[in-house]
Order: structure tokens, then sequence, then C-alpha cells
């Protein structure tokens, strides 16, 4: 594949996006599952329909704003929760599969770094609380750009950055949408299909799939 780097989606595909509620749980009770998942549905769906309107707001901020929509979604108003769930999102565990795939990436001196609508604040605490902030450089955000992926300009600027044209960039990302908008840039795209479900944007026509992380050192010849 000739790769010069290898960028990675953070939350959701490095990062667990759900850990923050499962530390959480018992105080939830039965609302947890559906707090987690209606808060990330909405954060991103904040982060297009801004891009969309030609506004921005920082990742942090809608996380937030997002959190708040859940809560009050199952009627939840405990406030000194709300400040532990977002505490606990600042400092997210990485999947199992990621240490070892990043060690064998940089074996290869490849460049291994992360693509993110993260905020740079974000993903360097996130990445540090992690033990995973001296295998990952750069960590590219869209907060200079001041708007979201999958918006070809996001992944643009990691080429600029990179001083790589893009069938040079491996990408990996487990949210349909983003190896989509990357594998339309150009991009060298290995979808993780850490979620079990449909197909979509006729992924398999354009991207590469994998079940987990430890197989993606083994697809990059």
């Amino acid at each position: 594949m000739n790769l010069g780097a290898v960028l990675f989606d953070a939350y959701g595909t490095l990062l667990d996006v759900h850990a923050s509620v499962a530390r959480h749980r018992a105080r939830l009770g039965d609302a947890a599952t559906a707090v987690s998942v209606l808060w990330r549905q909405k954060q991103l769906e904040y982060t297009w329909t801004l891009t969309l309107a030609g506004d921005y707001q920082p990742f942090d901020l809608l996380t937030a704003r997002a959190l708040d929509f859940a809560l009050a979604q199952h009627g939840v108003t405990d406030a000194a929760l709300r400040i532990d769930l977002l505490d606990a999102y600042s400092v997210l565990d990485a999947y199992p599969d990621v240490a070892a795939t990043l060690q064998k990436l940089r074996a290869r001196k490849l460049t291994v770094g992360v693509l993110s609508n993260g905020t740079g604040a974000m993903l360097r605490e996130a990445f540090a609380a992690a033990g995973l902030d001296r295998q990952l450089d750069p960590l590219l955000s869209v907060e200079g750009l001041q708007l979201y992926k999958p918006d070809p300009r996001v992944y643009r600027m990691a080429c600029e950055r990179l001083d790589l044209p893009p069938n040079r960039i491996g990408f990996v990302s487990s949210n349909a949408w983003d190896a989509m908008g990357a594998a339309r840039f150009g991009f060298q795209v290995f979808w993780l299909r850490r979620q079990i479900g449909p197909v979509e944007y006729d992924l398999p026509r354009v991207a590469r799939q994998i079940p987990t992380l430890d197989l993606l050192a083994e697809q990059i010849a």
C-alpha cells in the first residue's frame, strides 16, 4: 500500500465512548444504556448540523450539551452525576486492542497519529490518561478549521500537515460516516467494525473491513 502514515479516529475507534456511563452505571440505573446511546447520537448530530449551517462550537461544549439532552430526555436531574460523567468522558478507556496495534505500526517506522473532532486539549488529556500519548503523534484536531468530519477540508488538512498525498495515508475509523468521508477523499480506509450492524455507504467497495484492531498490521503490507 506504500503508506507513509496511519491516522486513527479517536472517539469510538481508539477510545470507548460508552466508558463514562459504564463507570457510573449503578447511579443511572435502568436508564444507563439509553443515556449513553443518546448522548453519543446527539453529540454527533450537533457536529454535523453545525458544520452544515456554517457554524462551529468546540467538541467539549457539544459533548456537554449532548449529555444535558440525554439526561433531560430520561428524567435524570442529578447535578453531581452530570459532573462526574463529563469528568469521566475526559479520560475514557482505550479499547484493549489499541496499545499493541500502535506498537506494531510504529515498529514499521510509520507515522501513527490521530485525526479527530476532539479539541487539542481533549485529545492530549485523553491519550495521556490512557497511557498512549507517546505512541500517537500527531494529534490532529478539527479545532483550527472550526468544522467537523466528514467535511473534506478535515481530511485535506491531514494531508497538508503530514505532507503526504491522500493515497499514502491509511485511515482507521469505527464510524461508518467517517470511513465514508475519508474514502471519498482518497485515503486508504480501514473500517473497524466494533459494532455489528448493516453495511452503510457501500463501504465494502471503498474500504477494507476489520473486526478488531489486532488484524490491522497484517492488512498493511
